[in-house]
């Protein structure tokens, strides 16, 4: 791992294969978001997962009072590839890292090859536009209905997140060991000093509900975005983290869904 300087932070970041290959920036909350059995099967490419600020091991202040915008963290990726002196890359945004992702393709478009989303929206966290589809009432009564872990216990923590992980599994089934171990790992790798807030963002990325995502960005995908590749998420037994995808092409007003013939199930 190496912790690299940009836009006045560390990052903390990580690297897998060649750096001849094709790169590729991955983005969530921590780079544990991306599992390590998943930078293995892109094999081929050089892969790149880091931390955000305020989150793992990259530089924390205070996440519940973040002194930065979304902008800067689009920034903290653009600055990050520019380090690793890494050409056009195919980027990956997940969950709240696809806000980063889409605004890394619209202000840095030299510096994105394609972009691929999963789990995500195009609008900022908040209510939604009309016309898109809200996250499921249900669902989100069994995630945050449930009383708060103990931020600072590390048996309280995993237990919480593995519920969670429970309440999101696809249909293939839901592993329980691996989504303790998934859950440890982010516990293991946040600021011990810095408390249960380092925990909260490490493990659900709450700077975003206190940070600046302003101006909207929805109405510009049309401008710069020809073809973006989406997935919808789902942790399974053989590790698969893309099930199904969806082609959004700016020049139509629709939106094709397909389902990949090898994932599908």
């Amino acid at each position: 791992m190496k912790r690299i300087k940009v836009n006045g932070v560390e990052l903390c970041a990580e690297t897998f294969g060649d750096p001849a290959d094709p790169p590729v920036l991955l983005i969530g909350v921590t780079m544990l978001s991306w599992p390590d059995e998943l930078c293995a099967m892109l094999a081929g490419r050089y892969v790149v997962r880091y931390d955000l600020r305020d989150a793992g091991q990259s530089t924390f202040v205070d996440p519940d009072a973040p002194g930065y915008d979304l902008r800067d963290l689009v920034t903290d990726a653009s600055e990050l590839l520019t380090a690793l002196d890494l050409g056009r890359t195919h980027v990956v945004g997940m969950g709240v890292g696809g806000f980063i992702a889409q605004l890394l393709a619209l202000d840095h478009p030299a510096q994105v090859a394609s972009l691929t989303l999963v789990s995500t929206r195009p609008v900022a966290p908040g209510p939604v536009d009309p016309d898109l589809p809200d996250h499921v009432a249900e669902k989100m009564g069994q995630l945050f209905g449930r009383p708060a872990p103990d931020w600072t216990d590390r048996d309280s923590v995993v237990d919480y997140m593995t519920g969670s992980a429970r309440v999101m599994a696809g249909s293939r089934g839901f592993d329980e060991q691996d989504a303790r171990a998934a859950a440890g790992s982010v516990f293991d790798r946040a600021d011990p000093l810095a408390g249960p807030t380092a925990q909260r963002a490490s493990h659900l990325g709450t700077m975003f509900a206190a940070i600046d995502c302003q101006p909207r960005w929805r109405e510009r995908l049309g401008e710069h975005c020809k073809r973006v590749l989406t997935s919808v998420y789902g942790r399974y037994k053989d590790k698969r983290a893309f099930f199904a995808c969806r082609v959004i092409c700016a020049t139509r007003s629709e939106q094709e869904l397909f389902q990949r013939p090898d994932c599908a199930g």
